[in-house]
């Protein structure tokens, strides 16, 4: 088990440095735009909504979009209704990700690597270049994954990680702070939420194993969110808390209703491998929590507003 670790660790390095080299070359190519999007057209949260799961798509990031609602929020461009329909759809923006690496298409990596690596040797027009950093980048992600997808088979003869996986796949909480704890080191939930599958696709984690890691993922991706706060307006805190606290309350809800869940996953997968499975209860989970928390918005948002009330201006 310890000669595979060099190997898993490289991919799974390629692939993160992938992904933030992918999402600081699009948030170049879409950043400004993005925020006139943000301002222009959340006029409702449901607007907001899809916006955010636009913008976490096209920038691969859900981070990147809650701390951009962050700096908005701080520019006082954006209300905290508004800040909360966005945030609620980068969650469900981030599934995406998730799709594309159950998908079989790592061990074509090659095809994107080349392409970008041509572009950026021979291109002289910037626009080809850009794309050529992108196609490279993408291309990058896939081969860490590949890496990490052939990495792990031997894991298969291991009683070390089997007696491991046996713990997270018998308690639920115990894989959801797994998850978490991952999500916390890599600072990436995709990566996290991207090794469960691979684990799933090889055979090596069941369904309820990788449903209880990505419930842990969900809640290590606040981190960033947070810290983007930091010395922020008082709004600025509450869209924090609020990111945290919608993500709490419909982790608490899938691990209550864990069992119900993983029935309906599994329905709705039909004879897809376990990969797929995983990557359709992540779109699943994301899309039924936005839908039961909705209604309590603005609730959250009275709540906030008493727990956290915006400072008094010293009197003349």
């Amino acid at each position: 088990m310890i000669e595979i670790l060099p190997i898993l660790l490289g991919g799974l390095v390629l692939f993160l440095y992938a992904i933030s080299q992918l999402s600081e070359v699009l948030k170049g190519l879409f950043s400004s735009r993005a925020q006139r999007v943000i301002t222009r057209y959340t006029r409702n949260i449901y607007s907001g909504i899809l916006i955010g799961t636009v913008l976490t798509i096209m920038l691969d990031s859900s981070s990147a979009v809650i701390i951009m609602v962050i700096v908005l929020i701080n520019a006082q461009v954006l209300s905290l209704k508004e800040a909360f329909g966005i945030i609620m759809g980068a969650n469900i923006g981030t599934t995406f990700s998730s799709q594309i690496i159950a998908l079989n298409i790592a061990q074509y990596s090659v095809i994107p690597l080349a392409i970008g690596l041509i572009l950026e040797i021979f291109a002289r027009d910037r626009k080809l270049v850009r794309f050529g950093k992108i196609s490279l980048y993408f291309g990058m992600l896939f081969f860490g994954l590949y890496i990490m997808e052939q990495s792990v088979l031997p894991l298969r003869d291991s009683e070390v990680f089997n007696d491991w996986i046996t713990r997270i796949e018998g308690n639920h909480i115990y894989g959801a702070l797994i998850g978490g704890l991952i999500t916390l080191i890599i600072q990436s939930s995709s990566g996290t939420v991207g090794m469960a599958i691979i684990l799933g696709k090889q055979g090596l984690l069941s369904i309820a194993g990788g449903i209880a890691i990505m419930l842990g993922a969900e809640l290590g991706t606040c981190s960033d969110t947070l810290l983007a706060t930091i010395r922020g307006r008082r709004q600025a805190i509450k869209a924090g808390v609020f990111h945290l606290f919608f993500n709490f309350a419909t982790i608490i809800l899938g691990l209550l209703l864990f069992t119900p869940f993983m029935t309906l996953v599994q329905l709705i997968s039909g004879s897809q491998d376990i990969g797929h499975q995983i990557a359709n209860a992540h779109v699943l989970f994301n899309v039924a929590g936005v839908v039961i928390f909705l209604p309590f918005v603005p609730l959250a948002e009275r709540l906030l507003n008493r727990w956290i009330p915006e400072k008094e201006l010293p009197s003349l």
